[in-house]
């Protein structure tokens, strides 16, 4: 049988695994780069029997599923995967697994960014390189409101070293019980306080049909002229043409995305030109920990798949 290891960006997933209880079971082929449009995908992986996929790195419409004949078990890191069309993948017979576990290594990105974003940390990189000194002020966090949107596990981290910081935080999403927020720690508010009352403004919700395009034009309108929009989600959460807008027009202060709604963020992206912006290419849960972790999980999947006896079933 043959295996497909996808989007294995850095070249280590085969260093990441001890990979030799699928010896002599499966051949195993490593794609380094993205595929280039689905009739790439297609053309590689039309041989595949098992595919090993990286959360919502490579899409796997019906489509595509419909063009892999002998696609037999299709694993993602992670529990869920909202780039699977699990419908048509149910309808092709094909089992899906996933991993357990992982960090905080997205929270500990955000802080980063956030951090980054208010005292320019790139910018002034940058200038230390060119020869300069002190070029720009920055700003403090303490004092200032931390607004979280979406208060599950990386969300109430997130909160907590606000808190740490001595910063206001409050914390709105559509099922957010004013109890659970209390719990943690912070205020529960409407959705609109949330927007117009924080200066640095962190997502972390889910991507689904309720949270797609969920902070658009006109939530954006009503955000301090001064707020940091920090995305460490998922790309289609926020409109990111409506943030380049504002950001152009002096309406926002600064942003700091580490998704996008197209991945790998093309090189021609206006936002790559946008000023105030802090990017980087969706790593928050790429670290040795959370990797070291996944991988071995993935040859468990397979190993127990080949067995008969699948586990971390997602969907059979």
């Amino acid at each position: 049988m043959r295996l497909s290891i996808l989007d294995d960006y850095q070249g280590v997933a085969l260093e990441m695994a001890e990979w030799s209880p699928l010896e002599g079971r499966v051949e195993i082929v490593v794609e380094r780069k993205p595929f280039a449009d689905e009739d790439a995908a297609a053309r590689a992986l039309a041989g595949s029997e098992i595919i090993a996929a990286m959360r919502e790195r490579t899409p796997f419409p019906r489509s595509l599923v419909e063009r892999l004949p002998n696609l037999k078990l299709l694993n993602t890191t992670g529990m869920r995967n909202a780039s699977f069309d699990l419908a048509a993948l149910r309808d092709r017979g094909v089992v899906v697994c996933g991993t357990e576990g992982g960090g905080l290594d997205t929270a500990e990105l955000t802080w980063g960014l956030i951090i980054g974003a208010a005292r320019r940390i790139a910018e002034d990189h940058r200038a230390m390189r060119e020869g300069l000194w002190q070029t720009r002020i920055g700003n403090r966090l303490e004092g200032k409101t931390l607004g979280v949107l979406g208060l599950g596990r990386l969300g109430s981290a997130v909160a907590r070293v606000g808190l740490a910081f001595d910063m206001k935080v409050i914390a709105w999403s559509p099922n957010l019980a004013a109890e659970r927020a209390a719990a943690v720690g912070v205020e529960r508010v409407d959705k609109e306080a949330l927007l117009r009352q924080s200066d640095v403004l962190s997502v972390h919700m889910v991507l689904s049909p309720r949270s797609r395009g969920l902070v658009g034009r006109n939530d954006i309108a009503l955000m301090k002229k001064t707020a940091i929009l920090v995305n460490t989600s998922r790309g289609p959460i926020v409109d990111v043409y409506a943030v380049i807008e504002a950001l152009e027009a002096g309406r926002l202060g600064y942003a700091a995305f580490d998704v996008y709604d197209r991945e790998p963020l093309p090189a021609d992206h206006p936002l790559r030109r946008t000023p105030n912006v802090l990017l980087t290419p969706h790593i928050g849960y790429v670290t040795e920990e959370n990797y070291r972790s996944s991988y071995p999980q993935i040859v468990e999947n397979i190993t127990a798949f080949l067995d008969g006896h699948p586990v971390r079933v997602i969907q059979a």
